[in-house]
C-alpha cells in the first residue's frame, strides 16, 4: 500500500464516520418534522417560502433546518463514495454499501421533493413511510462501511475477500430477528402517526371495539403494539444472551447493551409524552428511536464480522459457570469511594441552591442518576486505562487488569449505566440537570481520560472540571437553573482537584512513571509538585473565604471555612517543608475530608 493510498484511506475513514453521524442527525431532524407537522410549511423546494434565508415561524424553521442539513450531507455522501472508489474499491463490504447509500440518498431527495410539492400519486402517509424506510437503509449502509473500515479484517495485511458477515450461531440468528422486528416497529410507528391510528384505539391493550379490529387504522395500531411487545422481548433476550455468550466480544457486548438501554429509555420517554411534552422531549424521543436502530445495526455488523459458531458461545457460557463476585466487581468499577464524595457535593449543591431540604423524590433520582453517571464514567475510564493499570501496583488488582472481568464487560457496563443516568435525569429530574450530567460524562471520558491524561502534565488541572460539575447538577436539579453563585461551587472543586491528586501522585509517582502517565511529580519532580500543592491550596482557601462577598455563606460558614482552610493549609505546608510519602498521603486523605466538611458547613449555613 502506497503512502498516497494510505492517506486516502485515512481520509475516507474520517469522512465516512462524519457522514454517518450527520446522517443520523438529519434523520432525527426529519422525524421531528414529521411528528410536529412541520412538513408542508415550506411548499416550494428547494427554497422555503421563496427565499434562502431562515424563516421566522417555528414550524417553517424546523423544515428549513432539515433541508439545510440535507444539503450539507449530500456532498459528504458522494465525497465518501469517491474516496472509497479511490482507496477501498477492492473491499466489497465497503464499496457496495457506500454506493448503495449514494443511490438511496438520490432517491430520498426525489421523494422529499415530491412530498413537499403536494403532487404525489400516493397519500402523504405512505410517502412519509417510504421516506423513513429510505432513511433507515441509508444509515444502515453508511454504518456498514464505517464498521467494516474500522474492523481489523480491513487492515492491509488481510485479504479483502475474508471480510464476510456470517450469522450461524444462535445469538447471530437472534440478532437478525431483532433487527428485522425493530425495523418493522419503526415503520409501523410512522404509519400510526400518519393515519392518526392512536385516536381510534385509545384503550390498551385491545381496542374498544372488541377482540378483533374493525378498520385498517385499528389493525395498524394493533400490529404496532404487538411489534412493541415482541421487540421488547427480543431486545431483552439479546441483552441477557450477550452477557452470557459474548463477554469476550467487546464490540458486540457494548452495542447490545446500548441497544437495550436505548430501547427501554425510548419506552420511558414515550410514557412521559402522553401527558404533553416540551420540544426537547420530542427531539430526544426521536433521537433515541433512531439511536436504537443505529446501535442495532452496529451490533448486527459486529456479530456478522465475528463469525462465531454455536460452539464458541457454549464455551463462553461454560467459562462463567459458578462465577462469584460479579456484583462486587461491577461495583468496584464505579469507584464507589470517589463517587461518594461527588454525591456529597451534588446533594450540597441541591440544598445550597434551594436553601431548603429538597424533596425525597428529587433527591433520590438526582443521587441515583449522579451515582450512575460518575460510576459509568469510572468504569469506562478503567477500560481505557486497563493496560496502564496492569503496570501500576495500586491498580493491578482492579477487575479488568486482574482478569475477573473482560474488557468488554467493563466497557459495556460503564456505557450502559452512564447512558441510563442521562435518561433517568431527563425523565425524573429536569433537562438542565440531565445535560450537565451528560457534560460531566463527556468531559471525564473524552477530554480527560482519552485526550489529556497521557498527553500533558496539566491533565489534572484541566480535567478537574469533570469532578466540579456534580454540585452544578445538584443546584440545577433543585432550582431548575444556574446563576453566578452556583459557579463558585464549581470553582471550589476545580481548585481543590490539583492539590488533592498531586498528593496521591507523589506517593505513586513510580507507578505513574511505569505507566507513562505524565503526572507532575514524574515530569517536573517532587520538589516542584510540593510547591504547586502549597500554591493551589492557598488559592483554594482564599477562594472559599471570599464566597460570602458573592452571596454564598454567612458567619457560620466563614468560621467553618477558616478553620477547615487552616487545617488544610497546615497539611500542605508540611508537605512542602518536610516532604515524604507519609505527609503526601495525609494531605491526600485530609483534602478529601476537607471538601466534604466544607460543603456540609456551607449547607448548614444556608439552612439556618
Amino acid at each position: 500500500m502506497t503512502d498516497q493510498t494510505r492517506a486516502i484511506n485515512v481520509q475516507f475513514s474520517r469522512l465516512a464516520l462524519s457522514t454517518a453521524i450527520l446522517t443520523y442527525l438529519l434523520i432525527v431532524l426529519g422525524g421531528i418534522v414529521r411528528v410536529t407537522g412541520s412538513s408542508g410549511t415550506c411548499p416550494d423546494w428547494p427554497t422555503c417560502l421563496g427565499v434562502w434565508t431562515p424563516p421566522v415561524e417555528q414550524s417553517a424553521l424546523i423544515e428549513y433546518l432539515h433541508r439545510a442539513a440535507t444539503f450539507l450531507v449530500i456532498p459528504l455522501v458522494f465525497g465518501s463514495a469517491f474516496l472509497a472508489w479511490k482507496g477501498r474499491r477492492k473491499i466489497h463490504a465497503i464499496i457496495w454499501p457506500i454506493f448503495m447509500a449514494s443511490g438511496l440518498f438520490l432517491s430520498q431527495i426525489v421523494v422529499g421533493a415530491i412530498f413537499v410539492s403536494g403532487n404525489a400519486i400516493i397519500s402523504s402517509t405512505w410517502l412519509s413511510t417510504l421516506h423513513l424506510i429510505l432513511s433507515l437503509l441509508i444509515l444502515a449502509a453508511l454504518l456498514t462501511a464505517v464498521v467494516t473500515t474500522f474492523h481489523p479484517f480491513s487492515a492491509e495485511r488481510h485479504d479483502p475477500a475474508k471480510i464476510k458477515f456470517t450469522f450461524h450461531s444462535p445469538f447471530g440468528r437472534l440478532t437478525l430477528l431483532t433487527l428485522g422486528t425493530v425495523f418493522l416497529l419503526l415503520i409501523s410507528g410512522t404509519l400510526v402517526r400518519g393515519m392518526d391510528a392512536s385516536k381510534v384505539c385509545a384503550s390498551w391493550p385491545l381496542c374498544d371495539t372488541g377482540l378483533l379490529p374493525t378498520s385498517i387504522e385499528e389493525w395498524v395500531n394493533l400490529a404496532h403494539r404487538l411489534l412493541v411487545a415482541l421487540s421488547g422481548v427480543l431486545v431483552g433476550l439479546s441483552f441477557i444472551q450477550a452477557w452470557r455468550t459474548q463477554r469476550t466480544q467487546t464490540p458486540i457486548l457494548v452495542a447490545t447493551t446500548t441497544v437495550g438501554v436505548l430501547f427501554f429509555a425510548q419506552a420511558l420517554l414515550g410514557s412521559k409524552l402522553t401527558a404533553g411534552f416540551p420540544a426537547y422531549m420530542l427531539g430526544l424521543h426521536q433521537a433515541t428511536a433512531i439511536g436504537v436502530w443505529a446501535a442495532l445495526i452496529v451490533q448486527t455488523l459486529a456479530v456478522g464480522l465475528a463469525q462465531r459458531s454455536k460452539a464458541d458461545e457454549l464455551m463462553e457460557i461454560q467459562s462463567i459457570a459458578g462465577r462469584r463476585g460479579l456484583a462486587k466487581d461491577l461495583l468496584s468499577l464505579t469507584k464507589p469511594i470517589v463517587v461518594a464524595l461527588l454525591l456529597v457535593t451534588t446533594y450540597a449543591g441541591m440544598v445550597i441552591g434551594a436553601q431548603s431540604w429538597p424533596s425525597l423524590k428529587v433527591t433520590l433520582w438526582t443521587l441515583l442518576g449522579g451515582f450512575m453517571a460518575a460510576g459509568g464514567s469510572g468504569a469506562i475510564n478503567q477500560f481505557i486505562d486497563r493496560e496502564d493499570d496492569r503496570k501500576m501496583q495500586r491498580t493491578q488488582k482492579r477487575p479488568i487488569p486482574s482478569g475477573r472481568l473482560t474488557p468488554g464487560e467493563g466497557l459495556a457496563f460503564g456505557v450502559g449505566i452512564a447512558l441510563a443516568s442521562f435518561y433517568l435525569m431527563v425523565a425524573f429530574v429536569n433537562f438542565l440537570a440531565a445535560l450537565l450530567t451528560l457534560a460531566g460524562i463527556i468531559y471525564y471520558v473524552l477530554l480527560y481520560s482519552i485526550f489529556l491524561k497521557k498527553t500533558t502534565v496539566q491533565n489534572i488541572v484541566i480535567g478537574g472540571g469533570a469532578g466540579a460539575i456534580p454540585p452544578l447538577v445538584g443546584w440545577a436539579a433543585a432550582t431548575g437553573g444556574l446563576n453566578v453563585p452556583s459557579l463558585f461551587l464549581f470553582a471550589i472543586v476545580f481548585m481543590w482537584t490539583p492539590p488533592h491528586f498531586w498528593a496521591l501522585a507523589l506517593v505513586r509517582r513510580k507507578d505513574y512513571a511505569r505507566a507513562g502517565v505524565p503526572m507532575l511529580p514524574v515530569i517536573r519532580g517532587e520538589k516542584e509538585t510540593r510547591w504547586q500543592i502549597l500554591i493551589y491550596t492557598v488559592e483554594l482557601v482564599g477562594l472559599t473565604l471570599f464566597l460570602p462577598l458573592f452571596g454564598l455563606g454567612g458567619a457560620i460558614y466563614l468560621v467553618g471555612a477558616a478553620a477547615l482552610g487552616g487545617w488544610l493549609l497546615m497539611a500542605a505546608w508540611r508537605v512542602w517543608k518536610e516532604g515524604g510519602n507519609k505527609r503526601a498521603w495525609k494531605m491526600y486523605r485530609y483534602s478529601s475530608m476537607y471538601l466534604a466538611f466544607l460543603f456540609v458547613v456551607l449547607m448548614i449555613d444556608r439552612l439556618l
